[in-house]
């Protein structure tokens, strides 16, 4: 993504929360005040999203010492940037900045533990994020999941091809769907959504590179897995597994044998990472 994009999507954010103007802090504070502050954890977890807060405070005209990176495990009372400038707007981009590296965090935090759990079975397995991402937002969380190690999967649908159960029922068949792909040869790997054991054997037979198994159990993938091997299949394809993965469960899954899981759980269900912002001194 290019520091334009990035920029404006910041420029968007820091607009919607400002309103006409800070009335709180254009009545009260001098607009010659300038102030030091600095940003605190107050939570254990995976620190992400530091670039872009510094990126909100450089765009008012505040001064940025980062101190703690993106990736890092972080502790409560740890300090992660400090700033210096005009004190009104150290405070209209607080609640921006806070809000993007505390989601970012919490996605991190969330990938880092499926990420380990998951490698404790299966070593080499890829963690992927779902496009189940909050609107707009898409670039952050996606990222968040990179910077702990996990893979973003599709940014959009422009980037893979990825047959899913509405388009085979618009199309009639898994072999119709993915000869369509094969015929025209310029798109990549096609990866294809399947429910069944047996459905996956079709896929596989009929070229798909990726099989997504949806909502199969660990042991109907084990099943899929031997019906593969008895084929003489299972080295034509890498496997998927998605749908209901959580921390509970994903060693279950890893432990299959499959080259991917991917999961919405870090988007949609994980839990943003508490910071907050100190003044620490008024010049």
């Amino acid at each position: 993504m290019t520091e334009n994009y990035l920029r404006k999507k910041i420029r968007e954010m820091l607009a919607e929360d400002l309103g006409s103007g800070d009335v709180t802090s254009n009545v009260l504070i001098d607009p010659k005040l300038r102030a030091k502050a600095e940003i605190i954890s107050k939570q254990d977890g995976v620190l992400a999203g530091v670039k872009e807060a510094a990126m909100v405070f450089r765009e008012v005209g505040v001064r940025v010492k980062i101190l703690r990176r993106d990736g890092e495990s972080i502790r409560p009372d740890e300090v992660i940037m400090r700033l210096d400038g005009p004190a009104r707007k150290i405070l209209a981009a607080e609640r921006v900045a806070l809000n993007l590296m505390m989601r970012m965090s919490g996605i991190a935090t969330a990938t880092r533990e499926l990420i380990e759990l998951a490698r404790e079975k299966n070593p080499k397995v890829i963690i992927a994020a779902t496009r189940k991402t909050a609107p707009l937002l898409k670039y952050f969380d996606k990222r968040a999941v990179e910077i702990a190690g996990g893979h973003p999967h599709r940014f959009n649908l422009s980037d893979q091809v990825l047959i899913k159960d509405n388009h085979l029922k618009l199309v009639g068949s898994i072999a119709a769907a993915v000869k369509k792909f094969k015929e025209v040869g310029k798109f990549g790997k096609i990866e294809i959504e399947i429910t069944t054991p047996e459905e996956v054997l079709e896929a596989a037979s009929a070229g798909a590179d990726i099989v997504m198994l949806d909502n199969m159990t660990p042991d109907q993938i084990k099943r899929t897995i031997t019906l593969l091997e008895k084929a003489d299949l299972r080295k034509r394809v890498s496997l998927e597994a998605s749908g209901g993965i959580t921390p509970a469960n994903i060693a279950d899954y890893a432990a299959t044998g499959v080259e991917i899981i991917s999961t919405s759980y870090m988007t949609m269900r994980s839990h943003s990472i508490d910071m907050t912002l100190k003044i620490r001194e008024a010049l």
